[in-house]
């Protein structure tokens, strides 16, 4: 009896250790399905305003804050992301008593091919590649677009001001470029030209009599340089004309902001138009950005159109003063302008934007 008992005890607590493992073996199967053995394929992040299409997700930063990874996903689902960084505009410039400030050059331009989180249009000048994240968080700046230079009717006219860069994810656009300022046509024309941004400003008309001057250059884009290029350059500006010529030269006319999607246009024969910034649809529907600022003229027709995609107008008189680059698209501001003894100042450019995109399920 003592023998069967031992049995029966014996029994027993082996029964109970089986069913202890078996409990613990399913426990773990279960928690492992449930990602707590290394978390969703795909990756979450918070920081931005968030939107969804389909499948992915689309952070988009209109000011600075930070994209916060908590799970950076697995390359058997989703670990990289595409982005959209533009730059802030620059200011046009401005006139000292008559003719055309440059326009402000747009703000520096760069995207990734959309090559991991796809479904959508990138824009003509996207390239480089997608950023891989890791769980953590990624500061995001926004470059402000800034001010035109500032009307003066009897000193020093003034430069537009170069837009702030813009940084995301490791990686940084250039300010554009700011318009070049008038400048006395018995000087050397070096002093009209346009500055070097991601897109360069457009170059200043004289503001002086005299004999003929030669023209003031636009700012160089792609300062410094990145590849895909992130701008072009700002258009040259007309100096003063030689009667004597035939045929005639234009008059003193502002070269047009740089701008993504083309070099700003020359002056002549009235302030010239913007370059004009490229689409894309990063964030769900086609939006143009990155336009260069119109150069400011002395009369109805001949003061330059902001480039299309946020590029400012330029400026002929109080009543059509120079418009400022659009929020948000890195547009270039309108140069200044107006006919003698008038001067209005350059506008300010647009702020700069950053977008993140990836696959979320």
């Amino acid at each position: 009896m003592r023998d069967i008992k031992n049995k029966l005890t014996s029994s027993k607590n082996t029964k109970n250790i089986q069913t202890r493992k078996g409990k613990s073996f399913g426990y773990q199967v279960l928690g492992f399905g449930a990602g707590g053995g290394g978390g969703s394929p795909f990756i979450e992040a918070t920081g931005g305003t968030v939107t969804e299409s389909g499948d992915y997700k689309i952070h988009t930063f209109t000011g600075s804050a930070s994209f916060v990874v908590s799970n950076a996903g697995t390359a058997s689902g989703s670990n990289s992301v595409d982005w959209l960084i533009i730059a802030g505009g620059a200011g046009g410039g401005s006139t000292q008593g008559s003719w055309g400030g440059g326009g402000g050059g747009a703000g520096g331009y760069r995207e990734s091919p959309g090559s991991v989180s796809g479904c959508y249009t990138a824009s003509p000048v996207a390239g480089g590649s997608a950023v891989e994240v890791s769980a953590t968080s990624y500061p995001i700046v926004i470059g402000a677009g800034q001010a035109g230079g500032a009307p003066n009717g009897s000193g020093t006219p003034g430069q537009g001001v170069n837009g702030q860069n813009s940084t995301a994810l490791g990686l940084t656009s250039t300010g554009g470029g700011g318009g070049g300022k008038g400048w006395p046509a018995t000087r050397n024309a070096a002093q009209g030209a346009g500055s070097p941004g991601g897109s360069g400003g457009g170059g200043s008309a004289p503001y002086s009599g005299g004999g003929p001057t030669p023209d003031a250059p636009g700012g160089t884009g792609n300062t410094p340089p990145v590849s895909p290029s992130q701008g072009e350059n700002g258009g040259v500006a007309s100096g003063h004309g030689n009667p004597s010529t035939s045929p005639v030269q234009h008059d003193r006319q502002s070269g047009g902001g740089g701008a993504i999607g083309g070099v700003g246009a020359h002056g002549g024969p009235g302030g010239a138009p913007g370059g004009a910034g490229v689409t894309s649809s990063i964030n769900a529907s086609p939006v143009q950005r990155g336009g260069g600022g119109g150069g400011g003229g002395v009369s109805p027709s001949n003061y330059g159109n902001g480039g299309a995609g946020g590029g400012g107008r330029g400026a002929y008189t109080t009543t059509t003063v120079a418009s400022a680059g659009s929020a948000n698209t890195g547009g270039g501001g309108g140069g200044g302008g107006g006919a003698p003894p008038a001067s209005y100042g350059g506008a300010a450019g647009g702020s700069g934007l950053v977008i993140i995109r990836y696959k979320f399920q």
